[in-house]
């Protein structure tokens, strides 16, 4: 390197010393209150971080207690229970335990667990994906008494390709058809059941039953 250019990095170099000594000088209360800031952030997301932990851990915790009463026979301390979680709690937890209820109210009072389920599916913080889940289950608690104009156009919906719940939803239209007697419709449904390469192996060995039934045709009562 040139003595000339020796001496002009030199020169620089003490400027830009000279330019940040100046800016820390005018600006250091500045600078060190933008410092505490940040680490007052950092250490306020990982505190409320943790406080969600611990929260969802007390959630799951709760559930499980709730679970454990329904095994013990416990069946209104359970509710009681799963009520509880669903007022105080929020996220997934309570969600779940709303799930739960509509389940154990339906196994007392069909027509009570539907309701449960239909109010799921008119809430709207809950997700898409879920509010049909909430459908099928109200469907399967009314298939045998609703009548199936009321409960095939939302199950329809949610059996087109694609649809999570789309297996589920096929095989209780297909079932809607052969409590009506209208084996057309349920053969329709069944036969997409069985052209799904995606369609579980359980529902695929129930559907040797369902398609032999609408074989049969329709039962006919003698007197």
């Amino acid at each position: 390197m040139a003595p000339n250019d020796e001496f002009i990095r030199e020169v620089d170099e003490e400027f830009r010393r000279d330019q940040v000594a100046q800016i820390w000088k005018r600006y250091n209360g500045v600078i060190i209150g933008i410092a505490v800031l940040i680490v007052a952030l950092v250490g306020g997301w990982r505190y409320w971080e943790h406080s969600q932990e611990m929260r969802a851990q007390a959630a799951a915790e709760r559930y499980e207690d709730a679970l454990k009463l329904d095994r013990d026979n416990k069946a209104k301390e359970s509710e009681a229970a799963f009520e509880a979680l669903i007022k105080e709690g929020e996220g997934g937890y309570a969600l779940l335990a709303r799930f739960r209820l509509a389940a154990e109210l339906g196994k007392q009072n069909p027509e009570n667990g539907a309701s449960a389920y239909d109010a799921l599916t008119k809430d709207a913080k809950v997700s898409a994906l879920w509010q049909d889940l909430a459908r099928l289950r109200s469907a399967w608690l009314q298939i045998d008494t609703a009548d199936p104009a009321k409960i095939r156009p939302e199950l329809e919906r949610i059996a087109t390709p694609g649809n999570a719940w789309r297996h589920s939803a096929r095989e209780l239209l297909g079932l809607s058809g052969l409590k009506a007697g209208d084996m057309d419709y349920a053969g329709r449904w069944f036969d997409q059941i069985a052209a799904d390469r995606e369609t579980p192996q359980a529902l695929r060995q129930r559907l040797a039953v369902y398609t032999a039934l609408v074989a049969g045709g329709p039962v006919t009562v003698t007197q």
